[in-house]
């Protein structure tokens, strides 16, 4: 009979990573090259005996942590969660799941929780349902899908609002427009020393709190931000009139997006940002630098260069 090899890269991985080893330090101790570490580490190697042992010998390693059943059983779990009609394409063949379950065990136990989670749902729905009456209901798309799916099918570029957005920012940076434009509505700026508060505005005293603690770039979106809610409302609100959301909640929402989205496009203006953009070759850190905002505002005002004859990435 055959001797089973054993293959766990992911667990050697992860003890390497817990003793905060390097992948050269961690093969001298286990008395090996970089490169058999490197093809263990991603089971292109079984692991020996000799590896087992000084896994023992210099780090006191449990070897039942090593176990070939604990594998067998979650092949064998993702085998049945896989058989689920849900999934329409049918199961992978073993030898993918096992790759799975060894390299990437962590992301098979999600999946098995996923999926578990979603075999509860269901039921709960069908119970749900059953106490109705009403079994051939099926549940619509959130409001959080309908915005989303606005989105996504304008390509994450809004032209009316980013447009609106530009001439808003001509010739001026992000923080003189949205200090300027303050002062013409006049709306006082305070900030406050409260690391829960992001953004509260008081219409009736017409003040508008920040929270000191935040970043200069958030603080400055949040002010467009207030800004866009203040002055774009007849254009914010033509724009949901296209979109025809199902529910006021959707609306809602993407009313709170676009305002959002009308935030980013003042802070970095299209054509400006589009020949920073190329100018740096897409340097996210130079052009935050130079538009005075954040390493994830720059990313997504990079998403939604998609002007027609002026796209971006």
């Amino acid at each position: 009979m055959a001797t089973q090899k054993l293959y766990a890269g992911a667990k050697l991985r992860e003890t390497r990573t817990r003793l905060g080893l390097t992948q050269k330090a961690f093969a001298e101790r286990l008395g090996v090259s970089l490169p058999y570490l490197n093809q263990m580490e991603n089971n292109h190697r079984p692991v020996s005996s000799a590896v087992i042992l000084a896994l023992v010998q210099e780090f006191g390693f449990d070897v039942s942590e090593l176990a070939v059943g604990d594998g067998e059983r979650m092949v064998s779990d993702l085998r049945e969660a896989l058989a689920d009609p849900v999934f329409k394409d049918g199961v992978p063949p073993v030898v993918d799941l096992r790759l799975i379950a060894s390299n990437a065990p962590a992301l098979a136990r999600a999946f098995l929780t996923l999926h578990r989670s979603y075999l509860q749902a269901s039921e709960r729905l069908a119970s749900l349902d059953e106490a109705l009456g009403q079994s051939d209901v099926r549940p619509g798309a959130s409001p959080w899908d309908e915005v989303r799916d606005f989105f996504h099918y304008c390509d994450n570029y809004i032209d009316a609002v980013d447009r609106a957005a530009e001439r808003f920012a001509a010739d001026r940076t992000a923080d003189q427009s949205s200090k300027a434009a303050l002062e013409a509505l006049g709306v006082e700026l305070l900030l406050t020393d409260d690391q829960k508060l992001i953004r509260h505005f008081d219409p009736a005293k017409r003040v508008l709190r920040l929270s000191s603690r935040t970043a200069a770039s958030t603080q400055r979106f949040q002010t467009l931000l207030q800004i866009a809610l203040l002055t774009q409302n007849d254009l914010i609100g033509a724009t949901l009139d296209l979109a025809r959301f199902q529910s006021d909640a959707a609306r809602d929402i993407a009313k709170i997006g676009l305002a959002n989205y009308f935030a980013g496009a003042a802070m970095m203006p299209y054509g400006r940002f589009l020949d920073a953009a190329r100018e740096t070759r897409h340097d996210l850190e130079r052009l935050a630098r130079h538009f005075g905002a954040s390493l994830e505002q720059v990313c997504h005002r990079l998403s939604t260069l998609q002007r027609p004859g002026a796209k971006g990435v």
